[in-house]
């Protein structure tokens, strides 16, 4: 059984996903948790070490499950996001010297076969400290090289110091793997290009289908739905561009409701909700658990996802498996898996007007919503099921230590 000690944040839906990965093709985990997280079944929670701040730097964690003075803190700074996360690309990178010493002890008492780093700020710039003789993973996320590793000097510095540690590399894009090798990633190092959460679950996603969900009683009888399930990335995603397109949607859809999760208390979102007068067309919702996502998916005619900087969202796919029209930015990561009116459409991320009239188009034209469908279902069958995934991971493990051990 291959070891593989994990460094991650151990809150996050995407680590959470990925373990699961890694325990159904019998790897036994440990995990080393870059923010303070609930212990995980099956998985030996090494430490907990908080590098470059990480509880101000943001993640795609429910606050639902955090404790209430956590989560109350959390949106109290969500209004500083922006500035916090420009800071932290200056003073992050200073931390990791200082947890370095620890790591090392660690890798020396576990002893494990693979460390992955599930990304590289700052999980793989700390784990560059890994000591010889144990081979090192990096996953990279969709806005680690086009955004974040040009944050500052010292994170350019430690994102190509990872890169050149790293002895193979796991990225949701093909992008990533071509900007990672110009970044200075091994030629030699082995590639595997998969979804990162872990791929679909098709079968669980029929089996919820049928099901009424009291969760779900807002919803509207009589217009459109829109989903917008992307929560706030300061420049990453652009939400606001998002909320700007709504009244214009609202000309030639007047009842057509938005559902955005991850925002209610936002103070952002309901700045732009009150300030624009939508109050009525739009409904604020916290995380949803993943049944709850893939029926609100189910139910709506359009999924929304305006961002410049991204992988492959997994919200992306699984609105693509649910049969849901994609209307996203028009960047390369995003057109790896959407050919503009083929199975979705792709905008200028900072057109308000592009954008309205995509929604209006996607909600109006059934014969694209119909091919959509079976071009989506068709996709995610063959590149991003759960069971072919993990069939690749399973390989790519096997395969790495092979070639590993070999080479050492």
């Amino acid at each position: 059984m291959i070891h593989i000690l994990l460094v991650a944040d151990g809150r996050s839906p995407i680590t959470q996903r990925w373990i699961q990965t890694m325990l159904a093709v019998d790897c036994q985990v440990s995990l080393i948790s870059t923010f303070p997280c609930q212990p995980i079944d099956h998985v030996n929670l090494a430490s907990i070490l908080p590098v470059a701040f990480s509880s101000l730097g943001g993640s795609q964690v429910n606050p639902a499950t955090q404790p209430q003075a956590e989560s109350s803190q959390k949106f109290g700074l969500a209004a500083f996001r922006p500035i916090l996360q420009y800071l932290r690309y200056f003073l992050g990178p200073l931390t990791l010297p200082f947890y370095s010493t620890r790591f090392k002890r660690i890798i020396r008492y576990l002893k494990p076969d693979i460390v992955h780093a599930l990304r590289i700020p700052f999980e793989g710039m700390l784990a560059s400290w890994l000591p010889e003789g144990i081979p090192l993973l990096i996953s990279t996320w969709g806005n680690d090289l086009t955004l974040h590793a040009k944050g500052s000097a010292l994170m350019g510095y430690f994102t190509r110091r990872t890169l050149k540690c790293a002895d193979g590399l796991i990225s949701d894009t093909l992008r990533d793997i071509h900007l990672a090798r110009q970044w200075g990633l091994n030629p030699e190092a082995s590639i595997l290009e998969v979804p990162g959460n872990g791929g679909v679950d098709l079968k669980e996603i029929k089996n919820i289908k049928n099901q009424h969900l009291p969760a779900l009683n807002f919803l509207k009888k009589n217009g459109p739905l829109i989903i917008n399930p992307r929560g706030f990335r300061p420049g990453s995603v652009h939400q606001e561009v998002f909320f700007q397109s709504i009244p214009l949607v609202l000309k030639e859809l007047p009842n057509a409701q938005f559902v955005c999760t991850g925002m209610v208390g936002q103070k952002e979102a309901l700045d732009w909700v009150n300030k624009l007068g939508i109050e009525k067309n739009v409904v604020l919702l916290p995380y949803l658990n993943q049944t709850d996502l893939w029926n609100l998916f189910l139910h709506a005619k359009v999924y929304v996802s305006i961002s410049s900087h991204d992988g492959t969202p997994n919200t992306l796919l699984e609105a693509m498996a649910c049969g849901c029209l994609p209307v996203c930015g028009d960047i390369e990561s995003i057109r790896e898996w959407v050919t503009s009116g083929e199975n979705g459409l792709l905008v200028n991320p900072q057109d308000p007007k592009a954008v309205a009239k995509a929604i209006v188009y996607a909600c109006h034209d059934i014969a694209l919503q119909e091919k959509s469908k079976r071009l989506n279902t068709e996709i995610i069958r063959t590149k991003a099921e759960v069971q072919i995934v993990r069939r690749k991971v399973a390989s790519f493990y096997r395969a790495f230590i092979r070639k590993e051990f070999k080479d050492g």
